[in-house]
């Protein structure tokens, strides 16, 4: 299914580059599923990134969004401001991500909230971290080896 506009246009995300969107239609891209707030770990000889579920500090598990977006990287330092560039060189945005997606040509899914109209779509298809992760405050960064998994860096069916 592609989504148009009322006027029949295609919308600004099969028809702008990441750098010609406003930053409402940036931030837009966005789905709200949180996987890239979760914290990731790299093998220092491989270079190779698996995903943990514990959630940043500022994700609020229940909305998956940032407590404190405009000013988050004055309590998260390491938190990666997302532009453009960055979106061509992170090897780990989620496969479903809008800013990768669109980067790579291919369409939004069917319940990114550009497309389906809901915010809660993404939720509902089980894209997002909602209820599966565990809270950082408090735990020992080597205690996050126990906390492998999967199903963020999936593409589901």
């Amino acid at each position: 299914m592609s989504a148009t506009t009322e006027k029949g246009e295609l919308p600004f995300w099969k028809t702008k580059t990441l750098e010609e969107m406003s930053n409402a239609e940036w931030e837009s891209l966005c789905d709200g599923c949180a996987r890239c707030c979760l914290n990731k770990l790299e093998d220092w000889d491989t270079g190779a990134i698996v995903w943990t579920d514990v959630a940043c500090t500022l994700l609020d598990g229940d909305s998956c969004r940032c407590r404190d977006y405009a000013n988050r990287a004055a309590t998260v330092p390491d938190c990666i401001q997302l532009t453009p560039a960055e979106v061509r060189t992170l090897t780990w945005l989620p496969p479903t991500c809008g800013y990768r997606l669109v980067s790579e040509g291919q369409d939004l899914y069917w319940w990114h909230p550009l497309v389906s109209g809901e915010a809660d779509t993404v939720h509902q298809a089980g894209i997002s971290v909602r209820g599966r992760t565990v809270p950082e405050d408090g735990m020992a960064l080597e205690e996050y080896e126990n906390h492998v998994v999967s199903w963020p860096g999936e593409t589901p069916s």
